[in-house]
């Protein structure tokens, strides 16, 4: 079992992750602020809404020198689908913004002439090279997308997915022990479960290490 600290800013669907993590027999908690989380095996930065205004918020709480130290210390984090593009360098949306600069690269809207943006339902994933949080899971199997914009991760050495949506997108990232996925694994069913429990496997071995 691991404690996981699912970041609380004001714009992340909180509830479904925790109840998700509940449901594989781990121990998820809500932290405000850095003080909240620190104890924690791993943390799960969530995000639904506009990059600049979550960014803002981060500041706020003290959250992106909290996340950068985390990351520094080889700690387990985990973004999800907006919490995945912050940990970029920035966002060209609204007025744009600059990320926390954890993984290198921007973050654009998606290419898809002639198709419906948002992009919202389930796509297939290509695992682009083998990692820790896609044991299980089979090429192809399908998560739960809702995005407009994309992270164009900047080394290809991050990229652990690609799904297709006009152009195919980098969908999950990894580097070290800090993974993004774009999807909502809260929502994808059995796959998106799989993927939470691997993450918090990782969070465990890290703990024993």
């Amino acid at each position: 079992m691991s404690r996981v600290a699912i970041l609380s800013y004001g714009m992340g669907n909180l509830r479904s992750v925790e109840k998700a993590l509940e449901h594989l027999g781990e121990e998820p908690f809500l932290a405000v602020g850095p003080q909240e989380a620190e104890s924690a095996d791993a943390v799960i930065l969530p995000g639904v809404g506009a990059f600049p205004e979550a960014m803002r918020r981060i500041y706020e709480l003290g959250l992106d020198r909290f996340l950068r130290d985390w990351v520094a210390d080889e700690r387990p984090l985990l973004g999800i689908c907006l919490g995945m593009q912050l940990l970029f360098d920035s966002s060209t949306e609204l007025d744009g913004s600059e990320g926390l600069g954890i993984l290198p690269g921007p973050v654009t809207a998606l290419d898809a002439p002639g198709l419906k943006v948002p992009h919202m339902g389930w796509e297939s994933l290509r695992w682009e090279r083998d990692a820790e949080v896609a044991v299980g899971i089979d090429d192809g199997t399908p998560f739960y997308f809702v995005h407009t914009f994309a992270a164009r991760p900047e080394d290809p050495g991050d990229v652990v997915a690609t799904a297709e949506w006009g152009e195919r997108f980098a969908c999950v990232v990894e580097r070290g022990r800090t993974w993004g996925a774009q999807f909502h694994p809260e929502k994808s069913s059995t796959a998106g479960l799989r993927l939470l429990g691997n993450f918090a496997q990782s969070a465990a071995t890290a703990r024993a290490a």
